[in-house]
């Protein structure tokens, strides 16, 4: 019987407060959830700031892109009222005020996305930040952008990455060893359009963690994925939603066990980690 996968709420429980807020990231450890992630980017002055956009235009009360903004302009907009009025106050955070959350919360994780191009000396920050919080082994950062999880691999080798892709592109699984990634996190749409794509990352010992699943059709996609053993991690924006559906399916037993600590497992490798890749299997 396939393991139920990690439940990861995306941006936070972006669905009940607003996404990449501390409210979110508390939702979301309250929710059940195994792992929260967030999205980060540096500012002009170097602070990296929780913020998905390059601009601050769509998630708060102020206007410019995040990279010719000072950490102070940034960290002091309201990043809640056009949520809700009831989370006006909600600023950006930084990294550290995130993973301030999570040390009450032990059970819970982080999937830390990287947005964009990261140099060495702001990735050396960020795994500063993550080490003086000892966090090292709760945390997985990932990005979309080859260069920066390369930046990571050579600056934080100690920390566990993670590729982000939106399609399957020829070569992966020779990209990811390059890479030396634990995980290669592809879309929804790229699990279905490629069925065995899940399949050949798991034979290469690699974690799968889905984005961003939001409904019973997408989770049954991922949960069935590698000829039923499922991805091992799903993010969603309704972490509790999703826990209450992989509860209830009628192929799941109550004995089961859950991921709980350690929720994107990073302290449990499904497998051994990439050494090699068979001719013809990227």
């Amino acid at each position: 019987m396939a393991a139920r996968p990690a439940v990861i709420a995306h941006r936070g429980y972006s669905a009940v407060a607003p996404q990449n807020t501390l409210a979110a990231v508390e939702a979301a450890c309250h929710a059940g959830a195994d792992a929260v992630e967030i999205d980060l980017q540096p500012t002009a002055d170097g602070v990296g700031a929780v913020i998905h956009d390059e601009t601050v235009d769509a998630t708060t009360d102020g206007t410019g892109k995040v990279s010719a903004l000072t950490s102070d302009e940034v960290l002091g907009l309201d990043a809640g009222s056009r949520f809700a009025p009831a989370f006006a106050g909600q600023r950006v955070p930084t990294l550290d005020d995130v993973l301030g959350v999570l040390a009450r919360h032990p059970d819970t994780d982080l999937l830390l996305e990287l947005k964009g191009s990261w140099n060495a000396e702001q990735v050396e920050r960020v795994a500063a930040t993550i080490d003086a919080a000892g966090f090292d082994n709760r945390v997985l950062v990932q990005s979309f952008w080859p260069g920066t999880v390369a930046t990571v691999r050579d600056v934080a080798p100690h920390l566990p990455g993670g590729l982000l892709v939106s399609f399957d592109p020829p070569g992966l699984l020779r990209l990811c060893e390059r890479l030396h990634v634990v995980a290669c996190n592809p879309s929804v749409s790229t699990v279905a359009g490629s069925p065995r794509l899940v399949s050949r990352l798991h034979a290469a010992g690699l974690r799968v963690m889905s984005w961003t699943a939001n409904d019973p059709a997408a989770w049954a996609t991922l949960v069935t994925a590698d000829d039923g053993k499922g991805v091992d991690a799903v993010i969603t924006d309704r972490p509790e939603r999703l826990t209450g559906w992989l509860a209830g399916r009628t192929d799941q037993s109550a004995s089961v066990p859950v991921p709980g600590r350690g929720g994107i497992r990073l302290r449990r490798p499904r497998r051994a980690p990439v050494r090699r890749v068979a001719a013809g299997r990227a």
